[in-house]
């Protein structure tokens, strides 16, 4: 097996990234040559670590000028779950080792916008109280904006995003993660964007009455037609329809159907990790002509190919136990026994670099961008352990020769412009 060996600079770090055919990688260490490429033989290598990034100051400076939006982040449900929903007894203006999230490392980390997940998990669909409970992370968040008001600000457009960012706050958005919220209404639709939604995805785990997901059996073969009402009624309202968590046939349908470009808020590529989750490269192509971005997940899970291996085989594990009739206590207890038995391999930012030199390749820079999933997963790479890691990405796509403009496309300008685009197709004087 051949080796292709990138010899890079990081912050001042001459390292050589080696890269098997098959995709792995491997890293040395190499002080000659910086900036070239070589081919070495075929001896087998032992596989290492690869040499950390160095964020260098003119990095840094690049990274604090640049508007950094990122696609999804599940802090409300952890604020829901660690503080019964209230900031008084989680005060995120302090460090908190038990949040991925809190100001003082959105602050580190430069993010100037960011879409606040307002997931409830799938079964409140079964239960009647999807919506109930959607509406409270709703008014989680609006508190929480209330609650520090020198940090937060709610933007509802592309141009309250760049205002809010321009005033030194951190533009705060709403995404509804699973079209379970809805509750089969397009009234429902409506009212949350009302509430200031400005994406919803299609699905999460499960797949609905309208629409496939990734992770369960396909029952639809893409969109019912309920669910080509859903994609037009976003259409309409200026909702960007986030297509994570879906099958590829809904992927592909949505892609044929909406008339504004389509966002991916937390999915990688599947041509690097095979995991359902992850967007398939033939999917790519299509979000390219459609104008829309890929926002890289940041969960080790959907990165590093040998934990997306392992992550489908506890999806199945977890299929088992819930057909079992086990209850809620048993299932968790067997699923802490399952991933303490079964580490993820976490990775390292390269892999996350990796993921975006995939989807740059297959759709083009314009159609990439970051969907970090903090505080909803619970392994992640190496460099990228928290909201005060995002600089170390801008460094790492300087590395690869990325120019600063692809880099602040990346960071932000690719889904602000997605975002404008979902406005100027809306038309909301129609009913």
């Amino acid at each position: 097996m051949g080796h292709l060996v990138q010899i890079i600079e990081s912050g001042g770090v001459t390292q050589a990234i080696a890269r098997e055919t098959d995709g792995s990688l491997t890293a040395v260490y190499d002080p000659r040559t910086p900036g070239k490429a070589l081919v070495v033989d075929d001896a087998p290598q032992a596989k290492v670590e690869r040499a950390p990034i160095v964020v260098s100051e003119s990095a840094r400076r690049l990274h604090a000028g640049a508007l950094l939006i990122d696609g999804h982040n599940d802090m409300p449900w952890e604020i829901r779950k660690q503080a019964d929903s209230q900031f008084g007894r989680l005060d995120i203006a302090t460090r908190q080792p038990t949040l991925q999230t809190d100001i003082p490392k959105l602050r580190d980390g430069g993010v100037k916008a960011q879409f606040w997940s307002v997931w409830v998990p799938v079964d409140t669909m079964r239960r009647g109280t999807a919506l109930t409970t959607t509406l409270e992370q709703i008014d989680l968040v609006k508190r929480m904006v209330a609650a520090y008001p020198e940090t937060f600000a709610t933007a509802l457009t592309a141009d309250d995003v760049e205002r809010i960012a321009g005033e030194g706050k951190i533009a705060s958005l709403i995404g509804v993660e699973g079209g379970h919220s809805i509750e089969n209404s397009l009234a429902v639709l409506n009212r949350l964007y009302d509430l200031g939604a400005r994406y919803m995805t299609l699905t999460h785990s499960d797949t609905i009455e309208w629409a496939d997901s990734a992770t369960d059996e396909a029952k639809h073969g893409g969109l019912t037609p309920f669910g080509e009402d859903v994609v037009r009624e976003m259409n309409r309202l200026g909702m960007l329809i986030d297509l994570s968590h879906v099958s590829p046939d809904v992927m592909k349908h949505a892609l044929r159907i909406t008339k504004a470009p389509v966002i991916f808020s937390h999915s990688s590529a599947r041509g690097v990790a095979d995991h359902p989750r992850n967007v398939p490269d033939d999917v790519l192509p299509l979000v390219a002509q459609n104008g829309g971005v890929v926002m890289i997940n940041f969960f080790s899970g959907f990165l590093v190919p040998e934990a997306a291996a392992r992550d489908v085989e506890r999806m199945a594990f977890r299929r088992e136990i819930e057909a079992s009739g086990a209850d809620e206590g048993e299932r968790t207890t067997a699923l802490a026994r399952w991933d303490r038995e079964h580490p993820l391999p976490r990775g390292d930012v390269h892999t996350l670099l990796d993921h975006i030199d995939r989807v740059v390749r297959l759709a083009g820079v314009d159609h990439v961008g970051l969907g970090s999933d903090y505080d909803g997963v619970n392994v992640l790479p190496r460099q990228l352990e928290d909201a005060s890691c995002y600089p170390v990405v801008t460094q790492g796509l300087l590395d690869r020769g990325y120019s600063e403009e692809q880099v602040r496309k990346i960071l932000g300008l690719n889904v602000l412009r997605a975002l404008r685009a979902a406005e100027q197709v809306a038309d909301r004087k129609t009913p």
